[in-house]
């Protein structure tokens, strides 16, 4: 299946900006994030279609995953 993997702030140093995974079915956002290096503690917000998700979520074809990592400022 196809899916549109999209990285904000921090996630994008040494990757890409946006790019079309080609993975197995019932890929998990957990499965992403370790194909891609990420640790889970290091993950602040999960989108997927642009709905709020746990990592555990399952992905589908067509599906768009944005991963942001904990956002703070002031």
């Amino acid at each position: 299946m196809k899916v549109e993997v999209k990285l904000f702030a921090t996630f994008r140093n040494g990757r890409w900006k946006s790019n079309v995974l080609i993975l197995e079915d019932d890929t998990s956002i957990k499965d992403v994030l370790q194909l891609l290096k990420i640790k889970e503690e290091a993950l602040g917000i999960v989108l997927i279609d642009g709905k709020h998700s746990t990592i555990d979520s399952t992905l589908k074809d067509g599906d768009v995953l944005a991963l942001f990592p904990p956002i703070g400022g002031g």
